[in-house]
């Protein structure tokens, strides 16, 4: 699929489908800050789940924490549930080499023992450095290693992308 024509509205359509099919009794959403967390947010919503989504953030647990220092979003990580025993559906927007994954997993752990932990992203653009996978993707896309893809969403609360590099 080329990054340039990919549609995130359309594409968020088709992940809220995938996330139905995967939910399961008493699911937490946790949304990966920050994309992942709106799009966690706009789910719980449009799902009709009760309560809120949580959200994590991977600063305190990122393999590269001493070369890139305290990231702002290191105290966005909001849970206002227990998740030990109960399943938890992680949400992202973009994933890449899976570093972030592990270091919202470790994140996760730190807070209690999920039952289980099944990832769904918009969009997997390949690259892996670690064996993580989704358990549901709307788009899958190759981009070179230099591009970035991120997701951004306006005042209206409308998805969109920013691709940059190249």
């Amino acid at each position: 699929m080329n990054p340039l024509l990919l549609d995130a509205e359309a594409l968020y359509a088709d992940l809220l489908n995938g996330v139905r099919r995967l939910l399961q009794p008493d699911m937490a959403l946790v949304g990966i800050w920050s994309g992942g967390a709106w799009l966690a947010e706009r789910l719980q919503r449009d799902l009709g789940l009760p309560g809120e989504p949580g959200v994590i953030s991977s600063s305190m647990h990122r393999d590269d924490f001493g070369s890139k220092g305290m990231s702002a979003s290191a105290d966005h990580t909001k849970l206002a549930f227990d998740v030990s025993a109960r399943p938890v559906l992680l949400i992202d927007d973009v994933l890449f080499t899976g570093r972030t994954t592990r270091a919202v997993l470790n994140e996760l752990f730190d807070f209690g023992r999920p039952a289980s932990v099944a990832l769904a992203v918009l969009v997997d653009r390949g690259g892996r450095e670690l064996p993580i996978e989704p358990a549901y993707s709307a788009a899958r896309i190759s981009l070179d290693k230099g591009q970035s893809l991120r997701l951004a969403k306006d005042e209206d609360g409308r998805f969109s992308f920013d691709l940059n590099g190249g």
